[in-house]
């Protein structure tokens, strides 16, 4: 019997391009077209040295900076003591004390009474699982969302999305959802919830009873929109009345964003659910919570789940964090005077630059200036990137430079990013 030789395969590789290996669908890159290789505080380094101020702070994540040295501390013993770094939702220490410290911390002095679920890595996670248990909850299926609100991609939080071009990559119908006009729409020239109201209370309406209302009290991808407490006050109350339940997406704007530590306690209110992520670890570790108010716990075991909801250094990360800036009120008086100073300086722009009839937006450390169109406020991003500021736009058509730096960013960082976004205002309305 003859043996054949096996056939032997000679195969070459080459080393491709990383952008042609990644998909098209990459987005801040092509923005800030240099590749980053260190990070600390508010300053973001270049593999070439070059160093930019960050004043977008992973789009909200990094409320206390990168790498902060004591969270830094916190995830490396994690990791050097061989503690568990993933535990879906089995008892761990560090599950433990993260629950503990949130409770002690945050929720307690607050007087806000939540059960905590972990959805799953993302903000995604904790929309899709506040808007199944509210449907679960009360037996219908429509959610009243608003105009210009952003609350993630996959399907469910999509269908409660605004905007068009997102809304569009769904491929499908998105079903279930009614959006209502957010606060100042219309410019204040009807009554608040007028038409909303009328719905409800009209049985020719045509509207579906909500299972729940979601929504954000400043909405950031949708142009740093910020809602006013009165505006708020009177939407929990219309929900109360008409017995719906209130979501507040604190993705973005909790955490402190805004001043305290959630968006709504300016307003009085208190939710029924709370979606929390991005600043939640306080180190840019994936975790997401849904809080919930306890009657509501209805959940059987395993209903909602995810491979990745115990990420033992997100834990760790987070308490320390709980610890660092949560056990006094000097971190919110930062941030309120931080955001003051920056409304201040966004007002002198827009009275210098008055025929262009700038608008200035916001609360806290979530700050837009809106520009006349959104090919200036890319203009102003676009030369604030070659000046070493990495600053983004937001709203419909990306008409709003929106600024989130670390609420930790040193004063004089502050004063020389605004610096940089003067000149550039200057630049794009004098062209």
């Amino acid at each position: 019997m003859t043996m054949t030789a096996p056939i032997e395969k000679t195969t070459t590789t080459e080393r491709r391009d990383p952008v042609e290996l990644e998909s098209q669908v990459r987005s801040y890159s092509r923005s800030w077209p240099a590749v980053f290789t260190h990070a600390k505080g508010s300053i973001l380094t270049a593999e070439d040295g070059r160093e930019y101020l960050d004043f977008f702070a992973g789009a909200g994540t990094l409320n206390y900076g990168h790498n902060h040295p004591e969270l830094k501390q916190a995830v490396v013993d994690h990791f050097l003591e061989d503690r568990v770094v993933h535990g879906l939702d089995m008892f761990t220490d560090v599950r433990r004390e993260f629950l503990q410290s949130f409770d002690e911390r945050i929720l307690q002095p607050r007087g806000l009474d939540y059960k905590v679920a972990f959805p799953g890595p993302g903000g995604a996670n904790a929309v899709e699982a506040a808007l199944k248990l509210a449907r679960k909850v009360t037996g219908r299926e429509s959610v009243v969302s608003f105009t210009n609100g952003f609350h993630g991609m996959t399907l469910g939080a999509l269908s409660v999305t605004g905007n068009s071009m997102k809304r569009g990559g769904a491929g499908i119908p998105l079903v279930h959802a009614t959006p209502m006009p957010y606060d100042d729409y219309f410019g204040q020239v009807v009554p608040d919830f007028m038409y909303l109201e009328a719905l409800l209370t009209d049985g020719g309406s045509g509207l579906n009873k909500p299972a729940a209302v979601i929504v954000e009290t400043v909405q950031g991808e949708g142009g740093i929109n910020a809602a006013r407490a009165e505006w708020l006050r009177g939407l929990a109350a219309l929900c109360a009345e008409h017995e719906i339940l209130l979501i507040v997406d604190d993705i973005q704007m909790g955490c402190g964003r805004t001043g305290k530590f959630f968006s709504f306690e300016e307003a009085g209110i208190v939710p029924d659910m709370v979606t929390l992520s991005k600043s939640i670890s306080g180190y840019g570790l994936p975790m997401a919570l849904t809080l919930l108010k306890p009657e509501l716990d209805i959940w059987e075991p395993g209903e909602h789940n995810g491979t990745f909801r115990g990420f033992g250094p997100a834990f760790a990360s987070a308490t320390r964090a709980f610890e660092l800036f949560w056990s006094d009120d000097a971190l919110e008086q930062s941030t309120l005077a931080k955001g003051a100073y920056v409304e201040g300086r966004f007002n002198q722009l827009a009275a210098r630059f008055a025929e262009h009839e700038l608008v200035v937006k916001g609360r806290g450390l979530a700050r837009g200036l809106q520009m006349p169109s959104g090919e200036l406020a890319g203009a102003v991003t676009a030369r604030a990137f070659e000046e070493g500021l990495l600053v983004e736009t937001s709203g419909p058509s990306d008409e709003v430079v929106k600024l989130l730096p670390a609420l930790t960013i040193p004063e004089d960082q502050l004063t020389r990013g605004l610096d940089i976004i003067d000149q550039t205002v200057a630049e794009a309305l004098s062209a």
